[in-house]
Protein backbone atom coordinates (compact mmCIF):
# COMPACT_ATOMS: atom_id res chain seq x y z
CA UNK A 1 0.00 0.00 0.00
CA UNK A 2 1.27 3.44 -0.91
CA UNK A 3 2.21 5.90 1.82
CA UNK A 4 0.35 9.21 1.65
CA UNK A 5 2.87 11.99 2.21
CA UNK A 6 3.31 15.76 1.91
CA UNK A 7 6.37 17.99 1.68
CA UNK A 8 6.39 21.56 2.96
CA UNK A 9 9.35 23.33 1.40
CA UNK A 10 9.72 20.94 -1.53
CA UNK A 11 11.75 23.40 -3.63
CA UNK A 12 14.44 23.79 -0.95
CA UNK A 13 17.43 21.49 -0.42
CA UNK A 14 15.68 19.23 2.13
CA UNK A 15 12.56 18.94 -0.02
CA UNK A 16 14.51 18.20 -3.20
CA UNK A 17 16.56 15.57 -1.40
CA UNK A 18 13.42 13.87 -0.10
CA UNK A 19 11.84 13.89 -3.58
CA UNK A 20 14.95 12.18 -4.96
CA UNK A 21 14.35 9.35 -2.49
CA UNK A 22 10.66 8.71 -3.16
CA UNK A 23 8.91 7.18 -6.14
CA UNK A 24 5.36 7.00 -7.45
CA UNK A 25 5.26 3.25 -6.83
CA UNK A 26 5.50 3.40 -3.02
CA UNK A 27 4.38 6.94 -2.25
CA UNK A 28 1.47 9.19 -3.12
CA UNK A 29 2.30 12.86 -2.60
CA UNK A 30 -0.93 14.51 -1.49
CA UNK A 31 0.46 18.05 -1.66
CA UNK A 32 3.64 20.06 -2.04
CA UNK A 33 4.22 23.54 -0.65
CA UNK A 34 6.66 26.35 -1.38
CA UNK A 35 7.03 30.01 -0.57
CA UNK A 36 8.02 31.63 -3.90
CA UNK A 37 9.52 29.13 -6.34
CA UNK A 38 6.32 28.41 -8.26
CA UNK A 39 7.99 27.28 -11.51
CA UNK A 40 9.99 24.59 -9.72
CA UNK A 41 6.94 23.60 -7.71
CA UNK A 42 4.79 23.17 -10.82
CA UNK A 43 7.52 21.05 -12.44
CA UNK A 44 7.63 18.85 -9.34
CA UNK A 45 3.84 18.50 -9.45
CA UNK A 46 3.95 17.21 -13.03
CA UNK A 47 6.87 14.86 -12.41
CA UNK A 48 5.43 13.32 -9.23
CA UNK A 49 1.75 13.54 -10.25
CA UNK A 50 0.78 15.86 -7.40
CA UNK A 51 -2.69 17.39 -7.62
CA UNK A 52 -2.48 19.93 -4.78
CA UNK A 53 0.00 22.78 -4.28
CA UNK A 54 0.31 25.53 -1.68
CA UNK A 55 2.19 28.74 -2.57
CA UNK A 56 2.47 31.28 0.25
CA UNK A 57 3.89 34.38 -1.46
CA UNK A 58 0.93 36.31 -2.97
CA UNK A 59 2.82 37.46 -6.08
CA UNK A 60 4.16 33.97 -6.79
CA UNK A 61 0.68 32.51 -6.20
CA UNK A 62 -0.83 34.84 -8.80
CA UNK A 63 1.92 34.05 -11.31
CA UNK A 64 1.47 30.32 -10.74
CA UNK A 65 -2.24 30.52 -11.56
CA UNK A 66 -1.41 32.16 -14.89
CA UNK A 67 1.56 29.89 -15.62
CA UNK A 68 -0.25 26.61 -14.81
CA UNK A 69 -1.05 24.49 -17.83
CA UNK A 70 -2.26 21.29 -16.16
CA UNK A 71 -5.92 21.79 -15.24
CA UNK A 72 -5.92 18.87 -12.78
CA UNK A 73 -3.51 20.68 -10.45
CA UNK A 74 -5.16 22.80 -7.75
CA UNK A 75 -3.21 25.69 -6.25
CA UNK A 76 -3.93 27.21 -2.84
CA UNK A 77 -2.41 30.25 -1.15
CA UNK A 78 -2.74 29.27 2.51
CA UNK A 79 -2.49 26.35 4.92
CA UNK A 80 -6.04 27.21 5.98
CA UNK A 81 -7.10 24.88 3.14
CA UNK A 82 -5.53 21.76 4.72
CA UNK A 83 -8.95 20.33 5.64
CA UNK A 84 -9.95 20.59 1.99
CA UNK A 85 -6.73 19.03 0.68
CA UNK A 86 -6.29 16.22 3.23
CA UNK A 87 -9.20 13.77 3.34
CA UNK A 88 -7.64 11.34 5.81
CA UNK A 89 -4.60 11.44 8.09
CA UNK A 90 -1.35 11.35 6.12
CA UNK A 91 1.34 8.78 6.83
CA UNK A 92 4.20 11.28 6.75
CA UNK A 93 4.88 15.00 6.43
CA UNK A 94 8.23 16.72 5.96
CA UNK A 95 8.22 20.27 7.33
CA UNK A 96 11.25 22.05 5.89
CA UNK A 97 10.30 25.68 5.37
CA UNK A 98 13.25 27.80 6.48
CA UNK A 99 12.87 30.52 9.09
CA UNK A 100 10.23 31.24 11.67
CA UNK A 101 7.58 31.43 8.92
CA UNK A 102 7.71 27.63 8.96
CA UNK A 103 6.29 27.56 12.50
CA UNK A 104 2.62 28.03 11.68
CA UNK A 105 2.37 25.34 8.97
CA UNK A 106 4.38 22.93 11.14
CA UNK A 107 1.93 23.40 14.00
CA UNK A 108 -1.14 23.10 11.77
CA UNK A 109 0.09 19.92 10.07
CA UNK A 110 0.61 17.89 13.24
CA UNK A 111 -3.04 16.86 13.51
CA UNK A 112 -3.10 15.83 9.84
CA UNK A 113 -0.33 13.24 9.92
CA UNK A 114 0.80 10.10 11.73
CA UNK A 115 4.47 11.15 11.49
CA UNK A 116 6.02 14.58 11.11
CA UNK A 117 9.70 15.11 10.32
CA UNK A 118 10.72 18.64 11.28
CA UNK A 119 13.67 20.36 9.66
CA UNK A 120 12.47 23.82 10.68
CA UNK A 121 14.68 24.52 13.70
CA UNK A 122 12.89 27.78 14.55
CA UNK A 123 9.72 25.81 15.32
CA UNK A 124 11.54 23.54 17.76
CA UNK A 125 13.41 26.44 19.39
CA UNK A 126 10.57 28.94 19.75
CA UNK A 127 7.49 26.78 20.23
CA UNK A 128 8.51 23.34 21.44
CA UNK A 129 6.05 23.18 24.40
CA UNK A 130 3.20 24.07 22.03
CA UNK A 131 4.33 21.55 19.41
CA UNK A 132 4.86 18.84 22.02
CA UNK A 133 1.36 19.34 23.39
CA UNK A 134 -0.10 19.12 19.89
CA UNK A 135 1.94 15.99 19.08
CA UNK A 136 0.66 14.29 22.22
CA UNK A 137 -2.94 15.37 21.60
CA UNK A 138 -3.04 13.89 18.09
CA UNK A 139 -0.70 10.93 18.79
CA UNK A 140 1.65 12.11 16.05
CA UNK A 141 5.19 10.74 15.92
CA UNK A 142 7.96 13.34 15.69
CA UNK A 143 11.36 12.83 14.04
CA UNK A 144 14.10 15.50 14.00
CA UNK A 145 15.83 15.97 10.63
CA UNK A 146 19.05 17.87 11.46
CA UNK A 147 21.90 15.38 11.10
CA UNK A 148 23.02 15.96 14.70
CA UNK A 149 19.61 15.59 16.27
CA UNK A 150 18.58 12.69 14.07
CA UNK A 151 21.80 10.91 15.06
CA UNK A 152 21.12 11.43 18.76
CA UNK A 153 17.44 10.52 18.40
CA UNK A 154 18.28 7.30 16.53
CA UNK A 155 20.60 6.27 19.37
CA UNK A 156 18.71 7.30 22.52
CA UNK A 157 15.05 6.96 21.53
CA UNK A 158 14.71 3.94 23.80
CA UNK A 159 17.00 5.27 26.54
CA UNK A 160 15.98 7.32 29.57
CA UNK A 161 17.33 10.85 29.83
CA UNK A 162 18.54 10.20 33.38
CA UNK A 163 21.01 7.64 31.98
CA UNK A 164 22.68 10.22 29.74
CA UNK A 165 25.70 12.02 31.19
CA UNK A 166 26.50 14.28 28.25
CA UNK A 167 25.63 14.95 24.64
CA UNK A 168 28.35 16.30 22.33
CA UNK A 169 27.25 18.12 19.18
CA UNK A 170 29.93 18.34 16.52
CA UNK A 171 30.64 21.47 14.49
CA UNK A 172 32.78 21.58 11.36
CA UNK A 173 34.03 25.02 12.32
CA UNK A 174 32.83 26.35 8.99
CA UNK A 175 34.98 28.27 6.49
CA UNK A 176 36.66 30.43 9.15
CA UNK A 177 38.08 27.71 11.39
CA UNK A 178 41.72 28.20 10.38
CA UNK A 179 41.63 32.01 10.36
CA UNK A 180 42.59 34.15 13.33
CA UNK A 181 40.46 36.98 14.70
CA UNK A 182 42.39 39.69 12.84
CA UNK A 183 41.69 38.00 9.49
CA UNK A 184 37.95 38.17 10.14
CA UNK A 185 37.70 41.96 10.31
CA UNK A 186 37.25 42.65 6.59
CA UNK A 187 36.72 39.15 5.30
CA UNK A 188 35.12 38.76 1.88
CA UNK A 189 31.53 37.53 1.90
CA UNK A 190 32.30 34.83 -0.68
CA UNK A 191 34.64 33.18 1.85
CA UNK A 192 31.99 33.31 4.59
CA UNK A 193 29.45 31.65 2.29
CA UNK A 194 31.82 28.89 1.13
CA UNK A 195 31.16 26.12 3.66
CA UNK A 196 33.84 23.39 3.47
CA UNK A 197 31.69 20.30 4.07
CA UNK A 198 28.00 21.14 3.49
CA UNK A 199 26.10 22.79 0.64
CA UNK A 200 23.74 25.28 2.29
CA UNK A 201 21.80 28.47 1.63
CA UNK A 202 23.22 31.91 2.42
CA UNK A 203 21.45 32.40 5.75
CA UNK A 204 22.47 29.07 7.30
CA UNK A 205 26.00 29.39 5.85
CA UNK A 206 26.45 32.64 7.76
CA UNK A 207 24.96 31.09 10.90
CA UNK A 208 27.51 28.30 10.54
CA UNK A 209 30.36 30.78 10.11
CA UNK A 210 29.41 32.69 13.27
CA UNK A 211 28.54 29.43 15.08
CA UNK A 212 25.01 30.69 15.75
CA UNK A 213 23.72 27.60 13.99
CA UNK A 214 25.38 25.48 16.67
CA UNK A 215 23.80 27.63 19.40
CA UNK A 216 20.44 26.89 17.79
CA UNK A 217 21.24 23.17 17.75
CA UNK A 218 22.06 23.25 21.48
CA UNK A 219 18.66 24.87 22.10
CA UNK A 220 16.96 22.25 19.92
CA UNK A 221 18.72 19.38 21.71
CA UNK A 222 17.67 20.72 25.11
CA UNK A 223 14.03 20.77 23.99
CA UNK A 224 13.88 17.53 22.01
CA UNK A 225 15.73 15.36 24.50
CA UNK A 226 14.59 17.17 27.66
CA UNK A 227 18.14 17.54 28.92
CA UNK A 228 19.78 20.43 30.82
CA UNK A 229 22.03 22.81 28.95
CA UNK A 230 24.92 21.90 31.24
CA UNK A 231 24.87 18.39 29.76
CA UNK A 232 25.24 19.60 26.14
CA UNK A 233 28.71 20.36 24.77
CA UNK A 234 30.12 21.42 21.39
CA UNK A 235 33.19 19.88 19.76
CA UNK A 236 34.85 21.05 16.57
CA UNK A 237 35.13 18.20 14.07
CA UNK A 238 36.26 19.55 10.65
CA UNK A 239 35.35 16.53 8.51
CA UNK A 240 31.72 16.38 9.79
CA UNK A 241 31.84 12.56 9.71
CA UNK A 242 30.74 12.09 13.33
CA UNK A 243 27.51 14.00 13.92
CA UNK A 244 27.09 13.48 17.63
CA UNK A 245 28.55 11.67 20.63
CA UNK A 246 26.42 10.41 23.50
CA UNK A 247 28.07 9.69 26.84
CA UNK A 248 26.11 7.43 29.19
CA UNK A 249 26.37 7.13 32.97
CA UNK A 250 27.64 3.53 32.61
CA UNK A 251 30.90 4.76 31.06
CA UNK A 252 29.99 4.04 27.43
CA UNK A 253 30.45 6.64 24.67
CA UNK A 254 28.56 6.20 21.40
CA UNK A 255 29.74 7.98 18.26
CA UNK A 256 27.12 8.33 15.52
CA UNK A 257 28.71 8.76 12.10
CA UNK A 258 27.58 8.83 8.48
CA UNK A 259 28.65 10.38 5.19
CA UNK A 260 28.33 14.15 4.90
CA UNK A 261 24.97 14.11 3.15
CA UNK A 262 21.46 14.90 4.32
CA UNK A 263 20.19 11.98 2.25
CA UNK A 264 20.89 9.57 5.12
CA UNK A 265 18.87 11.24 7.91
CA UNK A 266 16.09 12.14 5.45
CA UNK A 267 15.98 8.56 4.08
CA UNK A 268 15.63 7.24 7.62
CA UNK A 269 12.83 9.63 8.57
CA UNK A 270 10.54 8.28 5.86
CA UNK A 271 11.57 4.61 5.95
CA UNK A 272 10.88 2.16 8.76
CA UNK A 273 14.39 0.72 8.91
CA UNK A 274 13.86 -2.35 6.73
CA UNK A 275 14.52 -0.55 3.45
CA UNK A 276 17.98 -0.58 1.89
CA UNK A 277 19.89 2.66 1.44
CA UNK A 278 21.16 2.23 -2.11
CA UNK A 279 23.72 5.03 -2.33
CA UNK A 280 27.43 4.16 -2.21
CA UNK A 281 27.99 3.90 1.53
CA UNK A 282 31.25 2.41 2.82
CA UNK A 283 33.08 2.87 6.09
CA UNK A 284 35.53 5.72 5.59
CA UNK A 285 38.64 4.52 7.41
CA UNK A 286 40.61 7.62 6.48
CA UNK A 287 38.11 9.85 8.25
CA UNK A 288 37.79 7.47 11.19
CA UNK A 289 41.55 7.48 11.68
CA UNK A 290 41.64 11.29 11.55
CA UNK A 291 38.60 12.40 13.55
CA UNK A 292 40.50 15.43 14.86
CA UNK A 293 38.09 16.56 17.61
CA UNK A 294 38.96 19.97 19.07
CA UNK A 295 37.62 22.19 21.84
CA UNK A 296 35.81 25.22 20.51
CA UNK A 297 37.55 28.61 20.46
CA UNK A 298 35.04 30.95 22.09
CA UNK A 299 37.18 34.00 21.32
CA UNK A 300 36.93 33.30 17.60
CA UNK A 301 33.19 32.58 17.89
CA UNK A 302 31.95 35.10 20.49
CA UNK A 303 28.28 34.45 19.73
CA UNK A 304 28.65 31.23 21.77
CA UNK A 305 28.57 33.44 24.88
CA UNK A 306 24.82 33.66 24.54
CA UNK A 307 24.56 30.01 25.66
CA UNK A 308 25.30 31.17 29.20
CA UNK A 309 22.36 33.57 29.01
CA UNK A 310 19.76 30.90 28.21
CA UNK A 311 17.12 30.06 30.83
CA UNK A 312 16.48 26.35 31.42
CA UNK A 313 12.74 27.02 31.46
CA UNK A 314 11.24 27.65 28.03
CA UNK A 315 10.20 31.25 27.38
CA UNK A 316 9.75 33.93 24.73
CA UNK A 317 13.48 34.67 25.04
CA UNK A 318 14.20 31.98 22.44
CA UNK A 319 12.03 33.87 19.96
CA UNK A 320 13.99 37.02 20.79
CA UNK A 321 17.29 35.29 19.93
CA UNK A 322 16.02 33.81 16.65
CA UNK A 323 14.44 37.11 15.58
CA UNK A 324 17.48 39.24 16.40
CA UNK A 325 19.80 36.87 14.55
CA UNK A 326 17.54 36.77 11.49
CA UNK A 327 17.42 40.52 11.01
CA UNK A 328 21.13 41.10 11.74
CA UNK A 329 22.21 38.39 9.29
CA UNK A 330 19.95 39.99 6.70
CA UNK A 331 21.63 43.35 7.36
CA UNK A 332 24.96 41.67 6.68
CA UNK A 333 23.67 40.17 3.42
CA UNK A 334 22.39 43.63 2.45
CA UNK A 335 25.87 45.07 2.99
CA UNK A 336 24.84 47.26 5.93
CA UNK A 337 27.30 45.75 8.44
CA UNK A 338 30.61 43.85 8.47
CA UNK A 339 30.98 40.17 9.42
CA UNK A 340 32.51 40.93 12.83
CA UNK A 341 29.51 43.16 13.61
CA UNK A 342 27.10 40.21 13.50
CA UNK A 343 28.08 38.61 16.81
CA UNK A 344 28.68 41.98 18.51
CA UNK A 345 25.22 43.27 17.63
CA UNK A 346 23.47 40.02 18.50
CA UNK A 347 25.02 39.95 21.97
CA UNK A 348 24.40 43.68 22.48
CA UNK A 349 20.68 43.40 21.77
CA UNK A 350 20.18 40.10 23.61
CA UNK A 351 21.81 41.44 26.79
CA UNK A 352 19.64 44.57 26.91
CA UNK A 353 17.06 44.83 29.70
CA UNK A 354 14.40 45.37 27.08
CA UNK A 355 14.84 41.79 25.85
CA UNK A 356 16.07 40.03 28.99
CA UNK A 357 12.60 40.39 30.51
CA UNK A 358 11.23 37.91 27.97
CA UNK A 359 12.97 35.12 29.92
CA UNK A 360 9.98 35.28 32.27
CA UNK A 361 7.23 35.24 29.65
CA UNK A 362 5.87 31.86 28.54
CA UNK A 363 4.58 31.45 24.94
CA UNK A 364 0.84 30.79 25.03
CA UNK A 365 0.16 30.42 21.31
CA UNK A 366 1.74 30.61 17.86
CA UNK A 367 0.32 34.07 17.13
CA UNK A 368 2.11 35.51 20.18
CA UNK A 369 5.45 34.21 18.85
CA UNK A 370 4.86 35.51 15.32
CA UNK A 371 3.78 38.94 16.60
CA UNK A 372 6.92 39.28 18.71
CA UNK A 373 9.03 38.27 15.71
CA UNK A 374 7.51 41.06 13.58
CA UNK A 375 8.03 43.65 16.34
CA UNK A 376 11.71 42.71 16.69
CA UNK A 377 12.23 42.90 12.92
CA UNK A 378 10.65 46.34 12.77
CA UNK A 379 12.55 47.72 15.76
CA UNK A 380 16.03 46.51 14.79
CA UNK A 381 15.51 47.44 11.13
CA UNK A 382 14.94 51.02 12.27
CA UNK A 383 18.05 50.99 14.45
CA UNK A 384 20.34 49.50 11.78
CA UNK A 385 19.23 51.33 8.66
Amino acid sequence: MKKNIAIVGSTGSIGKTLLSLVNNKNYKIVFLAANRNYRNLLSQAVKYRVKNLIIIDPVSYSKALKFKKNKTIKIYNSFEYLNKIIKKKLDYVMSSFSGINGLEPTYKLIKHTKTIAIANKESIICAWPLLKKELKKHKTKFIPVDSEHFSIWSDIKYAETKNIKKIFLTASGGPLLKLDSNQLKNINRSIVLNHPTWKMGKKISIDSATMMNKCFEVMEAKNIFEIDYKKIKILVHPSSYVHAIVQYNNGIFKLIAHDTTMKIPIFNTINSGNELYNEINILNLKKLNNLDFQPIDRNKFPVLRLLKLLPNKHSMFETIIVSINDIIVQKYLDGKIQFNDISKLILKFIKSKEYQRFKYIYPKNINQIMTLKMKINHRISNIIS
